[in-house]
């Protein structure tokens, strides 16, 4: 039987049991491009958190620096300030904890605190960031960025977007299996909106069930609320919750095996619906 091995939890990836993932994003940030501030005090985070959880989620994505195009970096112990009372507070919530996380150190700290996933826009391509999560069951997310957040928009090019992609995270899979990372820990990300034009995000979208079928591993698609949403339906970022269901379950319908979201509830009812029809 298939699984992701995400920390203290595990999830079946195949079988009667098997049910695409619906993570939410708890964005401890004064900048994200759409939640900006809204979740930055600890309480205001714990009770987004717990609303998630009503909700259904079944993975919390808690980051604490935005990575939106042009968005600048945060300087470590800001992060550690924003992120770990976050993740102290929550680890006996019931429900995985994800970091949204490139620097070794939050890893490190998180998972000190029983964090279940490192989510790393990155790609693991540090050793440090190796070395910090090789002694763990934690889940990991290797995720293709094209730049860095604050540059990637500027002129994206790809000569095979999709190849290019799945050619990187393969290299970066190897790298992990290699060190000693059971492949049951690891999760893909095409990285959609980091180094992307509309049409390449609509390009690794429909070839989704490829990327997964070429790195047999399971693909997360983080669609909520980006670009891509706002140039298809032309609607301001409040307005994109019909665009943002739509898109997630189209990314499932390729074989998607969690999707990241702002809206849990309506992703999570919107799956049920989606299920029961298949």
């Amino acid at each position: 039987m298939k699984y992701f091995q995400c920390g203290r939890y595990r999830f079946e990836l195949e079988g009667e049991k098997y049910r695409p993932l619906v993570m939410g994003i708890l964005n401890v940030t004064p900048d994200s491009f759409s939640d900006g501030g809204k979740f930055l005090s600890l309480s205001s985070a714990l009770t987004r958190a717990e609303e998630m959880i009503a909700e259904g989620v079944d993975i919390i994505d808690i980051g604490a620096e935005s990575s939106r195009p042009g968005s600048d970096p945060v300087s470590l112990q800001e992060e550690l300030d924003r992120v770990m009372p976050v993740v102290e507070a929550l680890k006996d919530c019931g429900k995985p904890l994800s970091v949204d996380t490139y620097k070794p150190e939050v890893m490190s700290a998180a998972l000190g605190e029983s964090a279940d996933m490192i989510n790393d826009i990155s790609g693991f391509r540090s050793e440090a960031s190796l070395e910090a999560v090789i002694g763990h069951s934690c889940g990991l997310c290797v995720m293709h960025m094209q730049g860095e957040p604050k540059t990637m928009q500027d002129n994206p090019h790809y000569g095979n977007v999709t190849e290019e992609v799945v050619a990187f995270l393969h290299k970066q899979v190897l790298k992990m299996t290699n060190a000693g990372i059971g492949a049951n820990r690891i999760c893909v990300d095409p990285g959609f909106g980091f180094g992307k034009t509309l049409e390449d995000n609509l390009v690794l979208l429909k070839n989704m069930s490829f990327i997964q079928k070429s790195l047999e591993l399971p693909v997360l698609a983080g669609l909520s609320r980006k670009s891509v949403v706002a140039a298809l339906t032309g609607k301001p970022v409040e307005k994109r919750l019909a665009g943002n269901l739509a898109i997630a379950l189209a990314a499932v319908e390729r074989g998607a095996a969690i999707v990241r979201v702002h809206e849990v509830g309506e992703t999570v009812d919107a799956l049920k619906v989606w299920l029961a029809t298949r």
